[in-house]
């Protein structure tokens, strides 16, 4: 029969079967809508064919049996490819070349594997040194380099086995690190300092990297090296007597290298570093000390105390190095050394013979102190501290006892005169000519020897103490476990700790302080050496060294001003007094720095008018010298004195000479203008002298900055001059520079006075007023005398005045002239006063004439009134 219709049996299948020819039975299967490969990829079901049935409804159908239909779905390639992951980051290390750095990976969302498989993958970016193989797996080409770049990107695309590519490409982030050294990170290697600037730490962001090493503890020194600063580090540049006296040395200290001049020139052919005044010896040089300068016999106690840097001798068996030597002058056949300071064979020789005396027994004579600084070519400080027979030697602060002490006979007594030298050694006998051996090669700077005194241990201390080194800030914020350690000058630390961040916390807290105002400018190197141990481990990690460098900036220059009053008069009856006069009684110094406001803002073409600002700085002063210009100060009948209590409590002593005065010693400006203003100047013999002229001039820094020079001129008034009065028996006391009121012509007042006070000039007034009256009194009597004998006085010429007992005392002053005895009384009254305003106002302009032409004006007026007088009196006659 007929087929009529299929049937499938199963849950919703997606599929129907239709009949095509119902004789034949060829039927259809078809889907019902669209199918999915990707939702499923294929089917099984059961269809079954129905005839047409009997009947005239087609009931009774009947089945065939059942078939199993199995269908695929074939997939098109209609996804692409996409990555699982938006980026993709990963780190490597510099210097390997990898298998694989990184592994991206992509799908894709077809459902065959024709289409959903991933083929190939590549990088789209070009010039990398990556590559990237077919399973996503990317390796670098070439070792990386993190100087030369610290991270990649790179853009990588995917294709699936259709070749269809991703829609989007993926990021792919490689970053390279350094290769893991072991050592200290995160520090400068340039530190700056500016004066004045406290401490300042060194490694303020350092951290050790231990590479995650084992590390248990480590043990870490910082050392400063200043050993060619200065000598040795940044200390004070004072003179020797200056810092002793600031380090409360005893005083009485002779300097034996001290600065050439014109008192202490027995240096002056030595080779100087002019900075700090360092003598340089090269084995030809030797100084003489002129006699006077050191005690000829030194007592059972003194101090010898010197800087020296000296290296080893060439040759095997070196000669003795001579440091100080006192030996006989000459002698024919004695060379002795009384005593001497020598180096030989790196070792450190003290000599000290003792003149014979009641007791001829041995003494100890010969002290040696076996050092290896002594050739180590480094500046060290010595003090040789002599207590017979006891000899100690203190080395930067240090105490040493001789490895090894001789005995020897005393000398016996000569009349032969001894030489002290330095840098060699005198030889006046055995020898044909005397002169130099033993020569020294090396560095001395502040040979001094202090008789009768020893030094304590204090004292020593502080001569040699250091201005720069290493610090640490707030010590009691350092980490548990930390234990450290400074060496005496601070400028080596040692730190030692197990816990590795209370380490870096340390370091970072070290720091560097230049306590000085102006200090050495120039470069201070820096080392740190760290060594560590391991939990067990035979190999550990080693700790590079750190090479780093202070640099400590030029302090500003201070310009120190000395200002005062330049000028001033006073009666010599001051001048002889018990006290005498105060030379600078409102002397003031002050020191200024110049400073740029805002110099960072200033454009190229400003640059030559940058804002300037004085800025007031207080520091010390280390010396101030009053200095006599012209004719030296004769000690018979003049001098310049200071009371010695004014020194105390002051770090300041004097020096007195017939050149000046001098004042020393490291102190504030304040107390240095406190002493200057107490000095006086007395001359109990002031006839001979009209003025006196002086120069102040203070320094820091034992000349490294000097101050102007204040010139200062003092008038001695005088109460009479005796050269202009040989014809005049009695005089009014009247101040000098106010003689008479009217002058010959062309001629000038005879002394000129400055700055005379105010006080002082009514006083002149005053009594000038009185001269006037007295003057023209007498004028009035000589004419009414000379009407009533005038007859007598053409008979008489008389050498002498003639005095009338019953009349008043009257003054003629040898400088009027009398030029015309027939004026008025009115007339000679108005000449008088005009003459007076001529003489003040002369007096007054003329006060900065000079002292030659002074003198040459009071020779010129002396002769011309001795012809005046000898005039008016051929024309007068007194009652």
């Amino acid at each position: 029969g007929e087929i009529c219709a299929f049937k499938i049996h199963g849950q919703e299948m997606p599929f129907e079967a239709v009949v095509l020819n119902k004789t034949s039975g060829e039927g259809r299967l078809r889907a019902k809508s669209p199918i999915d490969c990707e939702l499923q990829k294929e089917y099984t079901f059961i269809i079954q064919a129905y005839d047409c049935g009997s009947g005239p409804g087609g009931t009774n159908w009947k089945k065939s049996h059942k078939a199993v239909v199995h269908i695929q779905v074939k997939d098109v390639n209609e996804f692409s490819p996409a990555f699982k992951e938006s980026v993709y980051k990963t780190t490597v290390t510099e210097g390997k070349i990898y298998d694989s750095i990184l592994q991206v990976e992509a799908i894709d969302e077809d459902c065959s594997p024709q289409y959903s498989q991933i083929c190939n993958y590549e990088i789209v970016t070009t010039d990398v040194p990556f590559a990237i193989d077919r399973n996503g797996n990317i390796r670098n080409t070439e070792k990386l380099n993190y100087d030369k770049q610290h991270q990649y990107e790179i853009m990588v695309t995917a294709f699936d086995c259709g070749q269809k590519h991703a829609t989007e490409d993926v990021l792919v982030r490689v970053n390279v690190k350094p290769v893991c050294k072991p050592g200290w990170q995160d520090w400068n290697k340039r530190i700056e300092y500016k004066p004045g600037a406290g401490s300042i730490p060194l490694f303020p962001s350092i951290h050790l990297e231990t590479c995650d090493g084992p590390v248990s503890s480590i043990h870490t020194t910082i050392e400063l090296q200043t050993n060619y600063i200065g000598k040795g580090c940044d200390r004070e540049t004072y003179s020797e007597k200056s810092l002793q006296k600031l380090c409360g040395a005893s005083s009485g200290a002779i300097d034996l290298l001290p600065s050439p001049s014109a008192t202490a020139n027995w240096t002056a052919g030595l080779l100087v570093d002019n900075n700090d005044m360092i003598f340089k010896f090269d084995g030809k040089q030797g100084a003489k000390i002129p006699d006077g300068i050191v005690p000829k016999n030194l007592t059972d106690q003194f101090t010898i105390t010197l800087w020296m840097k000296h290296g080893p001798s060439p040759g095997l068996r070196a000669e003795k190095e001579t440091i100080l030597c006192n030996s006989d002058k000459t002698g024919e056949s004695m060379n002795r050394h009384h005593y001497a300071l020598y180096v030989h064979n790196c070792r450190l020789v003290f000599l000290l013979r003792k003149d014979f005396d009641q007791a001829d027994t041995f003494r100890p004579a010969e002290f040696h102190w076996k050092l290896d600084q002594i050739c180590d070519k480094e500046w060290h400080y010595y003090v040789v501290n002599v207590e017979f027979p006891v000899v100690t030697l203190y080395m930067d602060g240090t105490t040493y006892e001789p490895y090894l002490v001789t005995n020897d006979w005393p000398i016996h007594p000569s009349h032969i005169a001894m030489q002290l030298t330095v840098g060699a050694c005198w030889q006046g006998g055995e020898v044909t000519k005397p002169r130099f051996a033993q020569y020294f090669h090396g560095s001395l700077a502040s040979l001094t020897i202090r008789p009768g005194k020893i030094e304590s241990q204090k004292v020593i201390s502080c001569l040699q103490a250091c201005k720069e080194g290493l610090d640490i800030n707030s010590l009691e914020s350092l980490g548990q476990g930390i234990k450290y350690h400074f060496n005496p000058s601070q400028s080596v630390l040692v730190m030692e700790g197990d816990d590795i961040e209370n380490i870096n916390q340390a370091l970072r807290k070290v720091s560097y302080i230049n306590s000085r105002q102006f200090p050495t400018a120039g470069v201070r190197r820096l080392k740190v050496s760290s060594k560590v141990q391991c939990f067990g481990e035979d190999v550990c990690i080693s700790i590079p060294d750190i090479d780093a460098y202070v640099m400590v900036f030029q302090a500003n220059e201070p310009k120190i001003t000395i200002s005062g009053m330049d000028h001033f008069a006073r009666p010599a009856a001051q001048f002889e007094s018990e006290r005498g006069v105060l030379l600078l009684p409102d002397i003031r110094i002050v020191s200024t720095v110049t400073k740029m406001e805002h110099p960072v803002d200033l454009k190229e073409h400003d640059r030559a008018n940058k804002p300037v600002v004085l800025e007031e700085m207080l520091h010390n002063l280390d010396f101030c010298d009053i200095l006599v210009i012209g004719a030296e100060l004769d000690p018979e009948q003049e001098c310049l004195e200071l009371d010695h209590v004014e020194l105390q409590g002051k770090h300041l002593d004097a020096t007195n000479s017939t050149a000046g005065y001098s004042i020393y010693g490291v102190d504030s400006m304040h107390n240095y203008e406190q002493v200057l203003r107490q000095i006086r100047y007395r001359n109990w013999y002031t006839s001979a002298t009209f003025d006196r002229k002086f120069r102040v001039k203070c320094s820091e820094l034992n000349g490294r900055y000097t101050s102007n020079e204040f010139n200062l001129e003092v008038n001695i008034l005088h109460s009479s001059n005796s050269n202009l009065m040989d014809h005049v028996n009695h005089m009014i006391v009247q101040p000098q520079f106010l003689q008479s009121v009217h002058h010959p012509e062309g001629s000038i007042s005879a002394v000129h006075n400055s700055v005379v006070p105010s006080v002082a000039t009514v006083v002149i007034i005053i009594c000038v007023s009185i001269l006037i009256f007295i003057i023209t009194l007498g004028v009035y009597r000589i004419r009414t005398a000379h009407q009533h004998s005038s007859a007598d006085s053409d008979g008489s010429k008389e050498n002498e005045m003639d005095w009338d007992d019953s009349a008043l005392t009257i003054t003629v002053n040898p400088m009027e002239k009398y030029e015309k005895p027939h004026q008025t009384e009115e007339e000679s009254e108005e000449e008088d006063l005009e003459d007076e305003e001529e003489d003040t106002t002369s007096a007054e302009s003329d006060e900065s004439e000079e002292e030659e032409e002074e003198e040459e004006e009071e020779e010129v007026i002396i002769q011309k009134e001795d012809r005046q007088n000898a005039a008016r009196q051929e024309q007068l006659e007194w009652d």
